[in-house]
């Protein structure tokens, strides 16, 4: 049975513990006191796969067998989450193919001839030939691949988008191959808040529906009324088989896994390793390790496997990650840290810029909990990543200009909301770009920045260790050197004697104070 989540106290005998530092890892000794959120291991995976995802096919939730719903001449589309989930990617055989390829099977028997497969992608960038292959598998990508049967959502295309109804913030348009079909499969890989219709609308959506869903300047993921009733169209307007698939913990490479288990328990081994480790990525090239580090691919397995009704998978897929991921946290604390991590789900096979290494750490880990943060109203947050000036044509061409052109004028959501976002939403070049390349859509970079509201105004001070000061700067942070110079320089907002929470990840996990 694996073990739950673990709150450390540190004392004298507590090891220098890991701290993930952008595309690399040190070892940080904390005050005495401090308290280390540690995840929980792994939950055990399922024993027979093929096992699982027929016995969910062929017994759903609050739906009739997906062979069932299948019929000679119908017209099937299949849409599938694109590589921002799981972080990292998943060694093949990916478990999205192998249940694409269960989905094929029963639909061949049921003699369906009309059947696509469609790239949920979002305002995501497109996925290349051996992203989608690694995906999906050799088998279905050469099978419809060739033939334009494989694409990749268009969030930007007015001839492929349909409007299925309206909410007060405008017409609800989504993927006319959807909207079309006369059954719509839709694979997700299961995360504590997303899926069902609210993962179709943000994966097959317009520009400007995927909009309503997004974050909104005070950093909320827009209004919930008004998201549940975009959910609620998109459900009575399409007729959903949900399939979702929630990973285990295993996150590390298996040379790496050591690096989730607590650090008084490495073996010799272990650490014989991490000192290789260590000097490795020092004589590499910045080029060379985020080479490596995108080339990394961890052992997940499926815990469980669910399909039927959307709002019924969601419901026992969230039951289920919670449960491997909440860890309980005794109280809230005066200074909360964080280490962000070489990858962000926009940054596979990419490079990590300071604004993705900022939502990460603030977006992401630090309003992953279940009700309150880890660290109380006006208190401060430290996090460490180099924060780098490294930013990728290719991928993120409005993040360049975002960071240089917009962040130099303000940092405040709402202003930036009212004065560029209408520029960066409807500039042709980042339109010709998402559709045509593999760039992320123009507006991107403002709704990854809308999500740092809620740090921002929920934290007094927000410092950066070992970041590259300028960029913390543009971003209207502070840089440290060192732990304990961010120590002093948060003395003033939380006093010389702070309690202080270390939030241990990855692996996941979800803070669940009391």
């Amino acid at each position: 049975m694996s073990r739950p989540g673990y709150v450390l106290e540190v004392d004298d005998r507590t090891p220098p513990l890991v701290v993930p530092d952008g595309d690399g890892f040190r070892l940080e000794r904390f005050p005495l006191g401090t308290k280390v959120v540690y995840p929980a291991e792994s939950h055990a995976p399922v024993v027979d796969v093929r096992e699982a995802i027929n016995a969910c096919l062929d017994s759903p939730l609050d739906s009739d067998p997906l062979s069932a719903r299948l019929w000679a001449g119908m017209k099937l589309t299949i849409a599938f989450d694109d590589i921002s989930s799981p972080l990292p990617r998943m060694r093949p055989p990916d478990i999205r193919g192998r249940i694409i390829e269960a989905v094929l099977s029963r639909a061949a028997k049921a003699g369906v001839d009309e059947v696509s497969l469609v790239c949920a992608r979002g305002l995501n960038r497109r996925m290349t030939e051996p992203e989608l292959q690694h995906l999906l598998g050799e088998r279905v990508f050469r099978s419809f691949f060739p033939d334009g049967r494989l694409l990749h959502h268009d969030a930007e295309d007015p001839e492929n988008l349909s409007s299925i109804g309206r909410t007060d913030d405008g017409e609800i348009r989504i993927n006319a191959a959807a909207a079309s079909a006369d059954l719509l499969v839709f694979v997700h890989i299961a995360a504590p808040t997303s899926g069902g219709a609210h993962a179709v609308a943000t994966g097959l959506g317009s520009a400007a529906t995927i909009s309503q869903l997004s974050a909104h300047p005070d950093g909320a993921g827009g209004r919930p009324s008004q998201n549940d009733l975009l959910a609620q169209h998109v459900s009575a307007a399409l007729n959903i088989f949900q399939i979702e698939a929630v990973l285990n913990n295993d996150v590390f490479a298996p040379p790496l896994q050591f690096l989730a288990r607590r650090e008084w328990e490495w073996s010799i081994k272990d650490q014989a390793t991490w000192l290789g480790l260590r000097r490795g990525l020092a004589l590499t090239s910045a080029k060379t390790r985020r080479r490596l580090l995108n080339a990394a691919q961890a052992g997940y397995a499926p815990i469980q496997i669910a399909a039927g009704d959307p709002a019924a998978v969601t419901h026992a897929s969230q039951v289920k990650v919670l449960a491997q991921q909440v860890v309980e946290v005794g109280g809230q604390t005066d200074v909360g840290i964080i280490g962000v991590a070489h990858g962000t789900p926009y940054s596979v096979n990419s490079v990590t810029n300071p604004i993705l290494a900022a939502w990460m750490g603030l977006g992401s880990t630090f309003n992953a909990h279940t009700g309150q943060p880890v660290v109380r109203q006006g208190g401060a947050l430290i996090l460490y990543h180099p924060m780098p000036e490294n930013f990728s044509g290719l991928h993120h061409p409005s993040y360049i200009d975002f960071f240089a052109d917009v962040l130099t004028t303000t940092t405040e959501p709402g202003q930036i909301q009212e004065k560029f976002e209408a520029k960066f939403a409807s500039d042709p070049w980042y339109t010709h770009l998402y559709r045509s390349s593999y760039a992320f859509h123009g507006v991107h970079p403002l709704h990854r920045w809308y999500q740092l509201a809620t740090a921002r105004a929920h934290c007094g001070d927000i410092i950066w260790v070992g970041a590259h000061r300028p960029s913390v700067e543009r971003l209207g942070f502070r840089a440290a050197s060192t732990l304990a110079d961010a120590l002093e320089i948060v003395s003033s907002t939380v006093g010389r004697t702070p309690s202080i929470t270390y939030l241990h990840s990855p692996p996941p996990l979800v803070a669940d104070v009391r």
